[in-house]
């Protein structure tokens, strides 16, 4: 149960990793203070804030927003470390208001990796402050605990910290206010008002960064999923990016926090919300009620979330882990029924009184009756649950956005390049062979942490089928043209860049599409010679990104420096390529991803073995998948195998072409 704190009350903390969710009714500057036993802060490297955005145990957002989370790792921090304070702040200098109380109430929850609420703060009270301490994190006796604190200073940032005891306050206020103002972070505008007043939904979601945060490290959150549908992480140093939200024209959704309109003239109410009269804010869509003794039908977006692609997310993922549990059962039971059959004719067999006559066939007729009988019982539960995970289906599916739609589904053919970049992206889909028609979305978080391997060396499928060589290697292609034109179309204009390599030129065909529309950076790179500018070109863009970021100078990249994320397509590897070839790119695929360079492998792992087992850590860092279904991404959570699908275009289908035309228009726009 989440235990709703007032100012003072202290409640246990039970988990080391842990998110804190800030939410406001105007964009703020979030930060997060590490303290000795006293309280004290020994340095400006103990401060977490938007211009140092991680520090050890600790991430915070890189830009002033009206919607935060803060990750924490308790038991990553420094044996130091006793306390870590919460810190809020209005932006200054900007057009936004100067003092708290101004504005809506902010409210603070921190949350497990589960997204299940543990404690929560209404900081009520406020009135000329510009800068306030919302909760702290407490070591006691060896636990941990949290504390509603709720101090305020009408000095801002600099009268907080040194409050605190940091000599260098001034100077360190001083930089997190540049930081915010030069686009170090970049804005979020405030939701905007609604209609009917009352306090923000605090429906909590499965562990995820925010619309705030790009990440600049490895994350203080859930060790790497284990299942394939969560074959990704997010973030990573330098990628900062907007995320979802609602994009201009569109109706506002109801679970984005929104202040409530003050009536003219009149006070400003901002009470605890177990105290508030206004009306509090509408719930996720329902399903009608269902008749008696049915099943609740269902309907998209009723997982929690802050908005209705987190929700649609949260609920995909839902629908994955109801399949993988409920076959996971179904296995379990005939493994069980089997071996119970087994051991019962085991006995009928080393009973010499039962081997001949009718008792023996009698007690073996009776052993298999029992396994027959509870496979039947097991195989109706799956049954019924595949039912209802069917319907489910079918209702998400056309509700889904185009980052998470099939290239089949009609809202690509509405599509319109977007403002922000989505929480994931599919890449396909997963399947079961107990549930051959339900067909799971497969999503992977942005933006992506590892690169992909389009593996074109398979000649068999999961169905049986084969495929020669040359029409594998073509299809491999297609399909990573497909990838490609996917991450291309969620992304803002000018946002994403693609670079392909392509030695032999033996991918033109494939590659038609993109350089046909003009979304490539460049034509795609041709013999050795093109190999080589392209890998130093993208070489030193990463080590340039890494020591600015690494240095604390991420605003003094050069002018004119391409700022967006950059997808390179390697195609006929290792054909073109040398061994100081081979190395850049391992270096891309090991380092490229922290600082915005992705890679995308079509190639066959086979041709590679000439190298030896030098390239076998760059197979093992890229996220296999193929242009035909197999069943080779392993779930060591419940031990299935899933089938995966690819995500391709329809045979004969231009939606392709319309999404790639939409992407260059919006991209000349841009430039």
């Amino acid at each position: 149960m989440t235990a709703e704190l007032v100012r003072g009350q202290n409640h246990p903390l039970s988990q080391a990793r842990l998110e804190i969710r800030v939410s406001a009714g105007t964009p703020i500057v979030a930060a997060a203070a590490l303290s000795d036993e006293t309280g004290r802060i020994h340095g400006v490297e103990w401060v977490a804030h938007p211009g140092a955005p991680t520090r050890p145990g600790l991430e915070v957002s890189r830009q002033a927003a009206a919607d935060h989370r803060l990750a924490v790792d308790l038991d990553a921090l420094p044996e130091a470390v006793h306390r870590v304070g919460v810190l809020l702040a209005l932006p200054a200098g900007g057009a936004g208001p100067l003092r708290f109380g101004a504005v809506a109430a902010p409210f603070v929850a921190v949350t497990g990796l589960d997204g299940g609420e543990i404690a929560s703060y209404t900081l009520t009270g406020l009135d000329s402050e510009s800068a306030v301490v919302a909760l702290e994190l407490y070591r006691r006796q060896g636990a941990w605990k949290v504390r509603a604190v709720g101090q305020g200073y009408a000095g801002g940032l600099a009268e907080l910290l040194t409050d605190q005891g940091l000599p260098q306050a001034g100077q360190l206020a001083g930089s997190i206010d540049e930081a915010v103002s030069q686009g170090l972070a970049r804005s979020v505008q405030a939701p905007p008002p609604r209609t009917a007043g009352g306090d923000r939904s605090r429906r909590t979601a499965a562990p995820a960064l925010g619309p705030d945060q790009g990440g600049t490290a490895p994350q203080p959150g859930p060790a790497p999923p284990m299942s394939p549908y969560r074959g990704q992480t997010p973030g990573g140093p330098g990628q900062s990016g907007p995320q979802p939200s609602a994009c201009p024209g569109t109706a506002p959704d109801p679970s984005v926090s929104q202040s409530s309109a003050p009536a003219p003239g009149g006070p400003i109410n901002y009470s605890h919300p177990g105290r508030q009269n206004a009306a509090p804010p509408p719930p996720p869509p329902t399903a009608p009620p269902a008749a008696p003794g049915q099943p609740a039908r269902p309907v998209a977006g009723d997982a929690t979330g802050w908005s209705m692609e987190e929700r649609l997310y949260n609920q995909v993922w839902g629908m994955f882990e109801d399949l993988a549990r409920t076959t996971a059962a179904y296995r379990s039971a005939v493994d069980f029924a089997e071996s119970r059959m087994d051991k019962e004719l085991e006995q009928v067999l080393s009973d010499p009184r039962s081997r001949l006559g009718g008792q023996g066939d009698a007690a073996r007729e009776a052993a298999r009756a029992r396994h027959a009988q509870l496979v039947a019982q097991a195989r109706e539960a799956l049954d019924r649950d595949l039912s209802q995970l069917t319907a489910e289906a079918d209702v998400v599916e056309p509700a889904l956005p185009p980052a998470y739609a099939r290239w089949d589904n009609p809202v690509w053919h509405a599509y319109r390049p977007p403002m922000e970049i989505p929480m994931a992206l599919r890449l396909g889909d997963l399947h079961l062979p107990e549930a051959e028609g339900i067909r799971i979305p497969m999503l992977v978080r942005l933006p992506l942490e590892r690169g992909l391997w389009i593996d074109s060396g398979r000649t068999g499928s999961s169905d049986g089928s084969f495929t020669d060589s040359h029409a594998m290697g073509r299809l491999a292609m297609e399909t990573a043209v497909a990838h490609a034109a996917r991450l291309l179309a969620v992304h803002p204009a000018g946002e994403f860049t693609v670079n392909v390599i392509d030695p032999a030129g033996s991918g033109a065909q494939p590659l038609a599409p993109l350089v046909r529309t003009g979304v490539l950076a460049a034509p795609p790179a041709l013999g050795a010679a093109g190999v080589a500018d392209v890998l130093e070109r993208l070489t030193q863009r990463v080590d340039l990104v890494q020591m600015a970021v690494r240095g604390g100078a991420a605003d003094s990249l050069p002018p004119g420096f391409d700022t967006s994320q950059q997808l390179l397509i390697v195609n006929d590897f290792p054909h073109g390529f040398d061994d100081r070839a081979v190395n850049q790119l391992r270096y891309l695929a090991d380092e490229g991803p922290a600082f915005g360079v992705h890679l995308m492998m079509v190639a066959d792992r086979a041709e590679s073995s000439g190298y030896g087992p030098l390239l076998d850590p760059l197979w093992r860092s890229l996220l296999r998948l193929t242009p035909v279904s197999d069943d080779h991404l392993a779930d060591p959570w419940v031990g299935h195998a899933w089938t995966y699908e690819p995500s391709l275009v329809p045979p004969g289908s231009q939606v392709l072409q319309q999404v790639l035309s939409q992407v260059a228009a919006a991209r000349t726009k841009y430039l």
